[in-house]
């Protein structure tokens, strides 16, 4: 289900102590590291992303098993996918046309050498 792979999670397997910071990076792509210090130094200035982690920790959902599956194409796909679903859409649908540009190139070159096949194809449209 599309909304399962857009929805953050706290990633159990890939994390340190609740997930979160795991969690975090998979649903942005942020490397964990970064994350993680993020936490840290803004817990030492400010003391509440401490809480709003815990919270976090404590509300957020397990990923599911099956999400663990996915390929690192896959992973990319779906966090482009959260950042923008427009630019994914219009990627998509510009892969389709290329990909349909291919066919009529392939189509066109069997078609243009064999006249009775040509003659089949018309009939059928």
């Amino acid at each position: 289900m599309v909304t399962e792979r857009t929805r953050f999670y706290r990633d159990k397997v890939n994390g340190k102590f609740l997930g979160v910071s795991a969690g975090l990076s998979d649903y942005t792509g942020i490397d964990a590291i970064w994350i993680r210090l993020g936490f840290v130094i803004t817990t030492l200035m400010m003391g509440w992303p401490l809480i709003i982690y815990f919270a976090l920790g404590m509300m957020a959902s397990k990923k599911p098993a099956h999400l663990y599956a996915d390929t690192q194409e896959q992973q990319k796909f779906w966090q482009g996918v959260r950042q923008s679903p427009a630019r994914s859409a219009r990627e998509v649908k510009a892969k389709f046309r290329d990909i349909d540009r291919r066919l009529a190139h392939v189509e066109e070159y069997y078609v243009s050498s064999n006249r009775q096949l040509s003659a089949e194809i018309e009939k059928l449209r």
